[in-house]
């Protein structure tokens, strides 16, 4: 693995957290996802099933873990299956993880081979009322059209055991995961950290008439030199008039001279991920009017962060961000205080200019689990991110910090991430001096 080691005793927390809050006398199966194939006989690289991970820590494909908290026999109240390897396959493929190892992960002491799970299963199912199946329920719509590996299993499962009762996993998951323990914020903290440098070495690479695909190309150098899994997701990098496209990401047009250049990207380290957003002058100095917007929506940065506490739910928080995006549009003579007071309340005018939600849960996933109807509490990560858009001055500006929320407030986690405009201009400066 590309992290350093997790201690085994966060894995056996959350199981120890998610198996209380399961009915009697139940079963939970979660399993790992697909390799998905790329063409011919390539694949895309393998990211693991995020409540896997977060219950056993193994990073593997073809893993199911299965809990019994309830069973008879405590060698069946965690079992962890994982894939055989043959000697031929690490020919191909190197080694996977032994029975041993898996067992030092995960704090799991029950380690099988993926193979024997149906006969293992079968020695106990029939003592259990319920399975607990896990599935992708966060965003559905991208799994609608293709059939997973968890839909695989839960069609196996209601096929053999037809009888018993089921539940959805997902459901503890979501409400156990946004409350990060100190250890998941350590990990956060260290995409940050990657992050960081991801950063200074675009602003070390930008000038005029650069690709964005250039940038975007020292970014990937500078995260997986200094230890990043993999992009948390694909950096948008968008020069000029594509940054009033909320995802762009293609990338591919040049960085002229007075453009202002968007760059969102994340970091994901052991499956925990960073999400930032910076905005920075191609040539080094801000224009007066970008100067203006960007100073606009540091203000709601700084504001809106603010109002990260405990006991804030996201639906007036983003009430209270909106106002202060549609005081700073007035300031920038985009809408006045006439529009507004004449508006459709459905339809209000400040949407001409920001038209995005500002917070999120992160963690496992870069959009992570949990309600929104839930109250912020501390323990959760969330993100800070107001912009503002203006497709006909060719200029889109938006900020993005991440806060963890305590028990008074919220801790700026990416603080150390240059975002003051005397410093950015200060640093490319310097490399072009």
């Amino acid at each position: 693995m590309r992290y350093k080691s997790i201690p085994a005793t966060l894995f056996v927390a959350n199981r120890t957290r998610f198996a209380k809050k399961m009915n009697a006398n139940s079963i939970a199966m979660l399993s790992s996802n697909d390799v998905m194939p790329n063409n011919a006989d390539d694949v895309m690289g393998f990211a693991q099933n995020n409540d896997l991970f977060y219950l056993s820590g193994i990073d593997q494909d073809e893993t199911i873990l299965i809990l019994y908290p309830d069973a008879i026999k405590e060698e069946n109240r965690e079992i962890l299956f994982v894939k055989e390897v043959s000697e031929q396959s690490k020919i191909w493929d190197g080694d996977f993880l032994t029975k041993e190892a898996v067992s030092r992960i995960s704090g799991v002491k029950n380690v099988k081979w993926t193979h024997e799970m149906e006969k293992t299963l079968q020695l106990f199912a029939f003592e259990a009322d319920t399975f607990y199946l896990g599935h992708n329920e966060h965003i559905k719509r991208l799994t609608s059209e293709m059939t997973t590996r968890q839909d695989r299993l839960i069609h196996w499962c209601k096929e053999k055991y037809p009888l018993h009762q089921y539940d959805r996993a997902a459901k503890i998951t979501r409400e156990l995961r946004p409350i990060k323990s100190e250890e998941e914020v350590a990990l956060i903290k260290e995409a940050i950290a990657i992050s960081i440098k991801g950063f200074i070495g675009i602003l070390k690479a930008i000038r005029s008439n650069t690709p964005e695909y250039a940038l975007e190309a020292e970014l990937t150098y500078e995260l997986v030199k200094n230890g990043a899994t993999r992009h948390a997701f694909k950096p948008i990098v968008a020069s000029g008039k594509n940054a009033c496209a909320l995802h762009y990401n293609s990338n591919d047009a040049i960085c002229k001279d007075g453009d202002m250049v968007l760059l969102d990207f994340g970091v994901c380290y052991a499956n925990y991920n960073s999400d930032t957003t910076r905005c920075v002058p191609v040539n080094g100095t801000f224009s007066s009017r970008q100067r203006a917007v960007y100073e606009s929506a540091l203000h709601c940065l700084k504001e809106g962060s603010k109002l990260l506490k405990p006991g804030v739910f996201s639906a007036d928080y983003e009430k209270q961000m909106a106002a202060l995006v549609e005081k700073e549009l007035v300031k920038l003579g985009l809408i006045t205080a006439d529009e507004i007071a004449n508006q459709d309340v459905d339809a209000p005018v400040y949407k001409k200019y920001f038209m995005h939600g500002t917070a999120h849960y992160l963690g496992l996933d870069v959009h992570d689990v949990g309600l929104y109807s839930r109250a912020f509490e501390k323990g959760m990560v969330l993100t800070c991110e107001p912009g503002i858009y203006i497709p006909e001055e060719g200029i889109g500006c938006r900020l993005e910090n991440d806060y963890l929320i305590t028990a008074d407030g919220s801790i700026n986690l990416s603080e150390a991430m240059p975002i003051e405009i005397d410093e950015i201009e200060e640093i490319i400066r310097k490399v072009n001096s």
